[in-house]
């Protein structure tokens, strides 16, 4: 039987889904993504994740402040999102992190927000799902603070080189890879085959980041198979053991029940 996958890292809420949301998740059950995670940047979309994850069996939901949104977020904000942590959908903190590149919400707001981010993954046992450019020594720093090892979650779309994943990979933290690994001007192939399966997910990231061949056109959850086609040929493994130990990974990190469906 041929390992199914799972999208780590989606963003189904988005308007760009909105004519076909319910099409683009029966398309990726048709191509064998058995389950996926939606994703939140801020209150209004990490809400409208759970309502999301609470339709469908295998769609589960993360909740956060993507950096670039932390300067909004207001404490009555924060407070519901503390209490949507509890909802049994919910199965990470994220997105957040840090984004220099645009500087969007002011730095010092972003780490804040981080730091709070970290706490609550401490406090409530949920893995983090952590957005990083342009930020790579500051984000190590920030979490180092927190002076542990052994943290659950995930750098997503993984931007930076060899170091950077040796240093996530000690502190505990899996890393994951999107479309941009299938593209011609790609140049990290090195980190990709560098990190070791065991600690590997594939996302699509989706609507963003298409992958070739459908690069041009917005991303969707049943094109991960791309990316995990891509680093099985990087590493030159079966693209079936990619599959294999990434979904183990997937429901190891965010302890997901996964169900047959009719």
């Amino acid at each position: 039987m041929t390992p199914f996958l799972i999208d780590s890292h989606t963003h189904l809420d988005f308007r760009q889904f909105n004519a076909d949301r319910e099409d683009v998740i029966y398309r990726a059950k048709e191509a064998n993504v058995k389950a996926m995670i939606t994703i939140g940047t801020d209150p209004t979309t990490s809400k409208e994740a759970i309502k999301i994850a609470e339709k469908h069996t295998n769609i589960f939901a993360a909740i956060g402040v993507h950096p670039h949104d932390a300067a909004e977020a207001s404490k009555d904000d924060i407070l519901e999102l503390k209490e949507l942590l509890q909802h049994d959908k919910v199965v990470a903190i994220g997105e957040v992190g840090l984004d220099f590149y645009r500087n969007i919400s002011a730095p010092d707001v972003q780490r804040k927000m981080l730091r709070m981010f970290l706490d609550w993954s401490q406090e409530n046992g949920l893995p983090l799902i952590v957005h990083t450019r342009e930020a790579d020594e500051e984000i190590l720093t920030v979490i180092r603070e927190r002076g542990k090892n052994g943290w659950r979650g995930i750098f997503h779309c993984f931007p930076g080189d060899q170091y950077m994943a040796d240093q996530v990979l000690e502190m505990g933290f899996h890393i994951s890879f999107t479309g941009n690994i299938t593209f011609k001007n790609y140049r990290k192939t090195d980190v990709v085959n560098h990190v070791p399966l065991e600690k590997l997910l594939v996302e699509t990231d989706c609507p963003f980041l298409t992958p070739v061949p459908h690069r041009g056109k917005r991303n969707e959850p049943a094109f991960v198979h791309f990316v995990a086609r891509k680093i099985a040929e990087i590493k030159g493994v079966s693209a079936d053991e990619v599959a294999r130990i990434t979904t183990a990974n997937a429901v190891n990190l965010f302890d997901l029940n996964i169900e047959d469906e009719e």
